[in-house]
């Protein structure tokens, strides 16, 4: 399939996707029959715009046979940091055609950009999507320039994904330092009313090497972290959602082509349509049904940096993260390998180390097995709860995940790390030039407004009813992943903590209560007379 994009760019060059350079990349779908992505990752974008390595060029790969912590620790011993020149395996972009500098009608009936002017439309809302798109989004948007993906026909153009370039780095912003820890991370997060969902977007000098000197950020590489908040309408996700960002800074500050490392799940379909990709941070954000920002409020912990190599390198283990994650040797599982998870474990294999803030409670899981079995009548479901309430909250909770990533950089920015710096960790500070806060509000449509995402059961438990019936969950169909892309070398999965848990218990349950009611029963007895 041949694509011809409508790109109406400031400048003569398109601009990159991620770190990476847009001339090495071309427009397909995933029923491309010459590309060297895996058919496995390919599958999931049938219909889908998606950018591919040209033909010659290197990308990513993946070691067969092996778990993708340990491909990684292979990778990453093996490689000078920003020496792989390996590009993603896919790129989604949700749509061929762009536009920018964009005009919405004051009525969302036209749109204009660059002296040419089309009627303008949206695409459909997903069915199973409770919100949309509606006219106090029109109202929103006509305030501002967009980039626009979509397609055009026939004079009208129809948009996929909309983003206010608007929401950009503030290049004059005053400095406003915060204390190098967690603390002052989950404060910053939590300072507007529902964590800043219907505030201005915001953008905050955290910290710079070189204090009131002139800010030469355009281009300059960048790390981020991104997370967002709970969605005020769905009792699932009051934990948020979690994502690596690199890139590099756009003309006047802009982040929209910031290249974005989402993990989801695989094995069912989204009720928003979103599918685990590498994508731009307007399609992640943007996306008409399954961007984030139009259901709840996001926040981003920016390095800008001197040196793309750390950036380079952590994209490079990414890219052999997904090639296992499309062929399911790494599987999604939402207490022991979310978004955070992932994420988490690809920098500490890297060298990053993150600190653990340990399980919720041991006691509680252990004790509460049973109870949990039998007030949810599934086994299953109560080895999930086991599995939440023992898993590392760095790698449970996105929004822990995201205070310990920003404290740790404030730490190494500032000399006050708690720990001799690993030969990674000291890279990364060595190259640290500035850290940007940045809130992105919720974009306004007929959605419940988000807030702030819990960083702790406690706090997930306040929030969700306690009438199970009264819990607004979605229902969401299974997507099978076919066997014949099942590669013969995958290994099985490791074992969960609570499956040895619940055999524990059952053994305790045929053996040792049993037994223990036995003695129990004979020391009652043994002093009483024969009748």
């Amino acid at each position: 399939m041949n694509f011809a994009p409508l790109t109406l760019p400031t400048s003569a060059r398109e601009p990159p996707i991620g770190l990476f350079h847009a001339e090495d990349f071309r427009l397909t779908t995933g029923t491309c029959a010459d590309c060297a992505t895996i058919p496995q990752a390919l599958w999931y974008f049938a219909d889908e715009t998606i950018a591919v390595p040209r033909a010659g060029l290197p990308v990513a790969g993946f070691t067969h046979g092996i778990e993708p912590h340990q491909d990684v620790l292979r990778w990453a011993a093996a490689q000078v940091p920003g020496a792989s020149s390996a590009l993603p395996p896919l790129v989604w972009l949700a749509a061929p055609m762009v536009l920018r500098g964009a005009r919405l009608s004051s009525g969302g009936q036209r749109v204009e950009s660059a002296g040419r002017s089309w009627s303008f439309s949206v695409v459909p809302k997903i069915p199973l999507n409770r919100s949309y798109y509606d006219n106090v989004s029109i109202a929103f948007l006509a305030q501002r320039p967009l980039m626009l993906r979509g397609t055009t026909r026939d004079g009208n153009f129809t948009a996929r994904v909309i983003w206010p370039e608007d929401f950009r780095l503030d290049f004059a912003a005053a400095a406003q330092p915060i204390e190098p820890n967690a603390t002052a991370l989950h404060s910053l997060v939590r300072a507007e009313p529902r964590g800043g969902a219907q505030s201005p977007f915001a953008a905050m000098t955290l910290w710079e090497r070189t204090r009131g000197a002139a800010r030469t950020w355009e281009n300059a590489p960048v790390l981020a972290a991104i997370l967002n908040g709970a969605q005020g309408d769905d009792d699932e996700a009051h934990g948020g959602h979690f994502a690596l960002i690199t890139g590099r800074v756009g003309t006047d500050g802009a982040i929209g082509d910031w290249l974005t490392n989402n993990f989801y799940t695989l094995d069912s379909f989204s009720e928003k349509g979103i599918i685990a990709a590498m994508t731009p941070l307007d399609n992640y954000l943007g996306d008409l049904n399954s961007g984030q920002a139009w259901y709840r409020p996001s926040y981003l912990i920016v390095a800008i940096l001197k040196n793309e190599r750390i950036a380079s390198h952590i994209q490079g283990a990414l890219g052999r993260v997904y090639n296992q994650f499309y062929r399911h040797q790494l599987r999604y599982d939402h207490a022991t390998m979310n978004c955070a998870s992932i994420s988490i474990d690809v920098l500490r294999a890297l060298g990053w180390r993150i600190r653990a803030r340990g399980p919720s409670s041991h006691l509680l899981a252990a004790v509460g097995l049973p109870y949990f079995a039998i007030r949810n009548r599934s086994i299953a479901k109560a080895e999930q709860m086991y599995d939440y309430l023992t898993e590392d909250r760095t790698r449970l909770f996105p929004a822990v995940a995201f205070e310990e990533i920003g404290s740790d950089l404030l730490q190494f920015a500032t000399g006050q790390a708690s720990h001799p710096l690993s030969s990674f960790e000291a890279m990364l500070a060595e190259d640290l030039d500035a850290l940007v806060f940045l809130r992105v509000p919720q974009l306004p449509s007929s959605r419940a407004w988000g807030d702030y995402p819990v960083v702790s059961w406690r706090e997930y438990s306040a929030r969700v009813p306690a009438d199970p019936s009264l819990k607004q969950i979605i229902p969401v169909p299974e997507r099978p992943f076919p066997e014949n892309l099942r590669d013969p070398d995958l290994l099985p999965p490791p074992r969960r903590a609570s499956a040895r848990a619940v055999a524990i218990w059952a053994l305790l349950s045929v053996i040792g209560i049993p037994w223990l009611a036995w003695r129990w029963w004979r020391n009652r007895t043994k002093g009483r007379p024969n009748s």
